[in-house]
């Protein structure tokens, strides 16, 4: 496979095309290597329109433990708008690429996993790749305790909740922002929250589809 053709092919048939047009973000895509945060069983598929398993077998994509497509990364990371200046908050680490693209753009990044495995595997990916403003930490996103390191400028949650959550939004700072991918399927909306001086402003600006994150609320299912 030549490499540097399918990271093209990759960022102007896949990415482009998905509104993704902040400079920026594409040149960084271009650069950050997608294909050493991958698997190697699966490493032939890095700059694929998929899920990649970070495990093997069923289970591992049955428990959200995937990348997420490159389209969907690159869309999430633009409308973050996160600045060189800024302290980012990630739920769900999976091999740290994302985390490795927001270190890119922020001054730090702490980015929780539940699963240690995967957060070591995250830690040596980052460690390879000189990102070193990046803390990943072994941790429920749902439920820790993130008070001795909040505010934050940016929250990203990398995998779909069924509703906001009002503990992370808690940690957002005045001009704050959070993005998540909200709702059950088949109808999930990127979700952007802006934390202004007058209150919270909400806006649902696209459609998409990602896997759950472990452990968070999910409302309760109507019966006959």
């Amino acid at each position: 496979m030549n490499v540097e053709q399918a990271r093209f092919n990759m960022i102007e048939q896949q990415i482009r095309p998905w509104d993704v047009l902040d400079a920026h973000v594409l040149d960084l895509l271009a650069v950050v290597r997608r294909e050493d945060f991958v698997p190697p069983a699966h490493r032939v598929l890095a700059f694929a329109d998929i899920e990649i398993p970070l495990r093997e077998g069923e289970a591992a994509v049955a428990a959200g433990q995937v990348m997420l497509p490159p389209r969907l990364e690159a869309r999430l990371l633009q409308d973050l708008e996160v600045a060189k200046h800024e302290k980012v908050l990630e739920i769900g680490t999976g091999s740290g690429f994302m985390a490795a693209l927001l270190g890119h753009r922020a001054q730090r990044v702490l980015t929780l996993e539940i699963d240690d495995g995967l957060a070591r595997t995250a830690h040596a990916n980052l460690q390879r790749a000189g990102v070193l403003n990046v803390e990943v930490r072994v941790a429920d996103g749902a439920s820790a305790d993130l008070s001795a390191d909040g505010p934050f400028d940016a929250i990203l949650l990398s995998g779909s909740v069924a509703m906001l959550p009002e503990r992370l939004l808690e940690q957002l700072k005045p001009g704050g922002r959070l993005l998540a991918v909200v709702g059950d399927e088949p109808v999930m909306r990127a979700t952007l929250v802006r934390q202004g001086a007058s209150g919270r402003v909400v806006t649902q600006p696209w459609d998409t589809g990602a896997p759950r994150l472990l452990n968070f609320p999910e409302p309760p299912r109507f019966r006959f």
